[in-house]
């Protein structure tokens, strides 16, 4: 144990998730040795981060102005929605190059044990801009977790009355995986998701 800021440092980075007691250490010391030029611009980039970013009004993505680039795109598809999980999402879709509409952010997923119902994510945001917008189709790309197929299933639910197509992103074996390291989820939807080859 470590006494007074350094211990206080080390317990705040072990917060962090993916930080254990020893990479809070490794990262504690990395900071006590390095510039202090570099260390200030590390502080002042948290500082702005938590002053200037905030949620998109619309689609609940990250930005620093009152609407996300997405949203203030002409270009965009306002006809097709896929609704993430989180904001980490979009930037992970958007490099695939293949999608052009819009998103909404959920903040979350259903996830009982930890309290999370729907009242807690941006479903009731979501059904508002259903009713406002042209949108034709739902693509639901939650996480395919217990948390993500349940929060898929309750949007699934939701919004079959609503007459919009509602699809679920494919999951499946990964390009380059084996088999017998595949769950029985995946292999399971592996098999679901088939398609045909021939003709």
């Amino acid at each position: 144990m470590y006494e007074g800021a350094v211990q206080d440092l080390m317990d705040e980075l072990g917060r962090l998730p993916g930080v254990g007691p020893k990479s809070a250490q490794r990262i504690a010391f990395h900071i006590l040795e390095a510039d202090p030029a570099d260390m200030e611009r590390l502080a002042q980039a948290i500082t702005d981060v938590k002053t200037k970013v905030h949620f998109c009004e619309i689609c609940f993505n990250i930005t620093e102005n009152e609407r996300c680039p997405i949203c203030l795109d002409e270009r965009r598809d306002p006809s097709v929605l896929c609704v993430v999980e989180e904001s980490k999402d979009i930037m992970v879709i958007e490099r695939t190059r293949s999608y052009r509409g819009r998103y909404h952010v959920l903040g979350g997923s259903i996830n009982p044990m930890a309290g999370i119902g729907p009242d807690q994510l941006h479903i009731r945001e979501l059904l508002t801009r259903l009713s406002d917008e042209r949108i034709q189709e739902i693509i639901i790309a939650t996480d395919p977790n217990l948390e993500g197929e349940a929060t898929a299933t309750y949007l699934a639910r939701t919004l079959k009355t609503l007459g919009i197509s509602v699809t679920r992103l494919a999951s499946g074996l990964p390009v380059g995986g084996d088999l017998e390291y595949a769950d029985e989820v995946t292999l399971g939807r592996a098999f679901e998701g088939r398609r045909s080859l021939v003709g």
